[in-house]
């Protein structure tokens, strides 16, 4: 039975992935410095534990007697996180250094790194219509600052690794990837969890508007999970050593996301849109030449496919959100009518 080991098993594509795993019968180990308990998702067949994997004893024990390591491991969040946490997401870089240190004393066979596709030129993503973003797309760097650079400059790391020891590295960039059972709100939510909870709230407070960040022309292409996890299972069991785009094609801007969602709530809003919020750049799609070409894959998922899911997953949160404040509410106005009678 092949040992896995998957590092921010407690986030959200982590605890698909260790889903997906355990279904081929493979002895999942789980790994997040989060508590178990906050997990996303928490398969109780893995084995599932809490530790801090910048920290290079703990990659050490969690890797002894893996086969294969997944890393996607990572601070981080949407675009807002990301240009507010800089620092935050450049010492991420500890994990994945400890953890390939690691899996080269303790022999392991295969080293998986989930990338990002904001380790791309900003240059070549500076208007709405862009051109997609080819793996070549990288260099001359200019990636995002901060987490873009922490990104870069761990793909070099796994390359490394592989000319010098002989360490099996596979690197995904990761474009946008979004569905159920990811985080919908606090602050590291991406645009379509933060839109499908925007949306929702409304729905369901009876609002007549939401809020947008920027003008909303903005473009991305966006993953849906299932996609992501079947694409990053094929360039793990392949020999590709260099980094791959996993993404989608399907380029759409922020403010026709917007209406695909009011589409699925059956609802009609005004945005108020903030042109002080975090943007990121001005578009970005992906290339999938390459990864059509050496796997024979793409991902098949519509987005008002994924939409869909994730939208009725997020509004059945919202509302168990709603019913509990009022339970609360309810709560607190029975003590007093007891206490003051």
């Amino acid at each position: 039975m092949k040992k896995v080991l998957v590092a921010g098993g407690g986030g959200f594509i982590g605890g698909w992935l260790v889903k997906e795993l355990l279904t081929k019968g493979y002895k999942v180990s789980a790994v997040d410095i989060k508590p178990v308990s906050e997990w996303h998702q928490i398969s109780p067949e893995a084995t599932n534990s809490s530790r801090d994997l910048s920290l290079l004893d703990n990659c050490t024990e969690s890797t002894l007697g893996v086969d294969e390591v997944y890393n996607l491991a990572a601070d981080m969040g949407g675009m807002g996180f990301i240009e507010n946490n800089k620092a935050a997401c450049m010492l991420t870089v500890l994990i994945n250094t400890h953890l390939l240190m690691a899996s080269k004393v303790n022999k392991i066979s295969k080293y998986f790194f989930a990338s990002s596709a904001c380790v791309y030129n900003a240059d070549k993503q500076n208007k709405t219509l862009v051109q997609p973003l080819k793996e070549e797309d990288s260099y001359p760097a200019m990636p995002e600052d901060g987490y873009g650079w922490e990104k870069l400059f761990s793909e070099r790391m796994c390359r490394h690794l592989y000319e010098d020891y002989g360490l099996e590295t596979r690197v995904a960039r990761y474009h946008n990837i979004y569905g159920p059972n990811g985080t919908w709100e606090g602050g590291r939510e991406k645009a379509p969890a933060a839109l499908c909870r925007k949306v929702a709230e409304s729905k369901l407070s009876g609002a007549k508007s939401i809020n947008v960040w920027g003008d909303g022309e903005q473009t991305r292409s966006f993953t849906y999970i299932k996609d992501c996890i079947e694409g990053t299972l094929k360039l793990m069991d392949s020999d590709i050593r260099e980094p791959l785009n996993i993404g989608s094609s399907e380029m759409i801007s922020i403010n026709e996301l917007t209406r695909i969602i009011e589409q699925i709530a059956r609802v009609k809003l005004d945005r108020i849109h903030d042109l002080s919020a975090p943007k990121g750049v001005r578009g970005r799609n992906s290339d999938n030449t390459k990864i059509l070409q050496l796997l024979n894959w793409q991902p098949r998922v519509s987005l008002k496919e994924g939409l869909k899911e994730t939208y009725q997953w997020i509004e059945q949160e919202v509302a168990d959100v709603i019913k509990a404040s009022w339970a609360d509410c309810a709560s607190c106005c029975e003590i007093f009518l007891v206490t003051t009678s």
